[in-house]
């Protein structure tokens, strides 16, 4: 029974030489001084500072995407100790000695070379040679841009890296179930999920697949490629959300309600506030949209003009505006119309939706009120005003429906920060907006607040919420002044979910618009092909050392010609296939095909999508296609060599060519390795360096 035990239990495994090599290669190309320049480059001033917000806990929104990147570059600056204590304002600030600069640096240029044995591995799983694989990654591995990108605490070649990590991890699966049977990365996603259905497709038509079989593929590919990417995708934000629980400078751009989750902050004002609004209730409004900045509806003394520059005439009644800061006179009172008290009542009456309010401001006593003269800014819509009785034919109209957009059902209570109104005018059905425009200077260039005649659409401008709550007590006047000067406490409490604050969160990124300005060293896309721009990363302030994004001459031209050369012969190859004239076999057919699917569709998705964004580009956004059309050179060379060279001398000629075209790319990245790696050079030297009149190499005056 035990007779196993007579032989030893031995483990054999197969080691890949190349792959080995490749990735020392890659780590010495790539962590080799990597604490060099102990100085901010580039956009290290950027992504810094959001390893220190990490490091105190400090909540941030960027809108370059999910936060696994940010998260890798913090965990640099943890396991080296940092604790977030550094001014981010200057490029080529010298760096103090707390901040552990190769520990920050290098996970990026660990992710950098890591790229290099993947390159080789995608090439052997779509079923091309190793001499291909091997010289793809030998040019992933002197491609000066990649290397330059990936030295640095930035974010492409973490990028990159997991992009060819999917791929990667697709074709794997998918050779496997054969034989047995960002932001731009989300680009590269998609790409997989439509090669994904395309194999699906070609599934169905085989007949030798049983209908379990096809439902256990659809499964797995399911299960793969949505279920778990999705439980990726939240956990990124539950760890990113989990780590950022303190209040901090981004705060102001998310709801009342996110901000009151955060420690510190507004969460300092609103702990503690009574949940439910009620009659008699002292609140603030704050307008949902946060749009062109947060502001709270507000009133003040004074009153509209008399008439406006263009000479249309106001009611001249108290104004009422949207002010972009916490004051006393954001305080408004909850009355109820019956009644004249205002204070809450024992026990308290909550508001429901679809109550009739009275909204007193509380400094001065006067109604929120609207009627039928047009706004100062907006003469479309209607005047928003607190009324002043003049004696004149122009009685108030102070009465509004409170609908709650969010309620669950039509009897739910007005709640604090959590509900989200609309104030609908009894008399006109206006709906209380704010426009956004800011007034002129008898209106202190405070926001302009509207009656807006109510729509079928919906809009955030429209949209209010409660943030500061407090029951009033006092009914005499000079009492609930004081009152509305002292800060609120009470004893309730309030947390979102984690799902309420990833939704919003997320919407956040993908509508946040940070205001674009030109650059020095910006550039369009089309610069990018022929590389036409560079970018000076860092200059040393006394010798001529410096570091710029260039990429290998030599490669990027190649990149260009491959591209083109797979363009035209696949043309022709779909022409003469459509005339039943086959040029190659059809196992050579479909892994032409398949390459391009990967190569050429990789530099589609990740290239084409920036000639529709309206964002300050940079060369380093190209970076990502060029990888793939990188992969797509060794596979058309490949093809070359194995279809279109039929006799031994051509293809000794053709050997020798890539030889000597091997040689010029081992010339090209060793030109440029000094401004890749920062080495001193002589004016003369770097004078050289400018193959393009369109390169900004950096020459000081002497």
């Amino acid at each position: 029974m035990l007779g196993f035990l007579k032989n030893p239990v031995v483990v054999t495994a197969e080691i890949n030489l190349n792959l080995v090599v490749l990735t020392v290669m890659g780590l010495i190309s790539r962590l080799w001084g990597l604490s060099y320049p102990r100085a901010v480059v580039f956009d290290e001033v950027y992504y810094g500072q959001f390893v220190s917000l990490y490091m105190k806990r400090i909540f941030f929104v960027d809108d370059s995407g999910p936060p696994l990147g940010h998260m890798l570059l913090a965990l640099g600056g943890y396991l080296g100790g940092f604790d977030g204590n550094f001014l981010w304002n200057r490029i080529g600030a010298e760096y103090s000695m707390n901040v552990p600069v190769w520990s920050l640096r290098f996970l990026p240029a660990l992710a950098g070379a890591l790229c290099i044995p993947l390159a080789y591995q995608i090439l052997v799983e779509l079923q091309f040679s190793h001499c291909a694989a091997l010289g793809a990654a030998l040019l992933i591995l002197l491609e000066n841009s990649l290397i330059t990108q990936s030295r640095f605490m930035l974010l492409e070649s973490i990028l990159i890296f997991f992009i060819l990590l999917a791929v990667l991890s697709y074709l794997k699966f998918y050779n496997l179930q054969r034989h047995r049977v960002k932001y731009m990365g989300l680009f590269t996603y998609m790409l997989l999920l439509a090669i994904a259905g395309l194999h699906f497709w070609h599934m169905l038509g085989d007949r030798n697949l049983s209908n379990v079989s096809l439902v256990c593929h659809f499964l797995a590919r399911g299960l793969t490629l949505l279920v778990i990417p999705v439980a990726m995708y939240l956990s990124f934000f539950f760890v990113h959300l989990t780590l950022l629980y303190r209040s901090g400078p981004h705060d102001q751009i998310m709801t009342s309600a996110f901000q009151a989750s955060l420690e510190g902050g507004l969460a300092r004002i609103t702990q503690g506030q009574p949940l439910e609004v009620a009659y008699g209730s002292q609140i603030t409004l704050r307008n949902v949209l946060g749009k062109p900045m947060q502001c709270w509806l507000h009133s003040h003394t004074n009153t509209y003009p008399i008439r406006y520059e263009n000479g249309r005439g106001s009611s001249h009644q108290q104004q009422v505006t949207c002010y972009p800061f916490k004051d006393v006179n954001n305080w408004w009172i909850v009355k109820d119309p019956g009644m004249q008290q205002l204070v809450v009542s024992n026990p308290p009456r909550p508001v429901r939706h679809g109550h009739i309010v009275q909204l007193v401001h509380g400094i001065t006593t006067r109604y929120l009120n609207t009627h039928d003269v047009a706004a100062p800014l907006s003469p479309h819509s209607q005047e928003v005003s607190c009324y002043i009785d003049y004696n004149i034919s122009m009685p108030a109209q102070n009465l509004w429906r409170v609908e709650i957009v969010n309620r669950e059902s039509d009897t739910d209570v007005w709640k604090t920060i959590l509900s989200e109104v609309r104030f609908v005018h009894v008399n006109t059905s206006a709906v209380l907006k704010l426009s956004g425009a800011s007034l002129p200077e008898w209106g202190y260039r405070q926001l302009e607040v509207v009656g807006e005649k109510l729509s079928k659409g919906y809009h955030q401008s429209m949209v209010w919420n409660v943030e500061e709550h407090r029951y009033g007590k006092s009914q005499e006047q000079k009492e609930r002044e004081v009152e509305l000067h002292s800060p609120t406490r009470m004893d309730i409490s309030k947390n979102l979910s984690f799902m309420a604050k990833f939704t919003e969160l997320q919407w956040k990124i993908l509508t946040l618009k940070n205001e674009d300005t030109e650059h020095k060293y910006s550039s369009s896309a089309l610069d990018w092909i022929t590389m036409d721009t560079n970018i000076a990363y860092w200059l040393h302030p006394t010798s001529g050392a410096q570091i710029h994004l260039l990429g290998n001459v030599c490669t990027w031209a190649s990149a260009n010609i491959a591209a083109v050369v797979y363009t035209c012969l696949s043309l022709w190859y779909l022409i003469r296939r459509r005339r039943k004239i086959y040029d190659i076999p059809e196992d050579a057919w479909q892994l032409w095909v398949s390459a391009g699917q990967i190569c050429v569709g990789g530099w589609v998705v990740n290239y084409l999508p920036f000639f529709l964004m309206e964002k300050t580009l940079f060369l380093y956004h190209y970076l990502p296609a060029l990888t793939f059309q990188i992969l797509l050179i060794p596979i058309v060379l490949q093809h070359l060599s194995d279809h279109l060279c039929r006799s031994l001398l051509s293809k000794s000629m053709f050997n020798a060519l890539i030889v000597a075209w091997f040689s010029s790319v081992c010339f090209a990245y060793r030109t440029f390795s000094p401004v890749t790696y920062g080495e001193p050079l002589s004016v003369a030297e770097l004078k050289d360096l400018r193959w393009k009149d369109s390169w900004n190499i950096l020459i000081r005056k002497q």
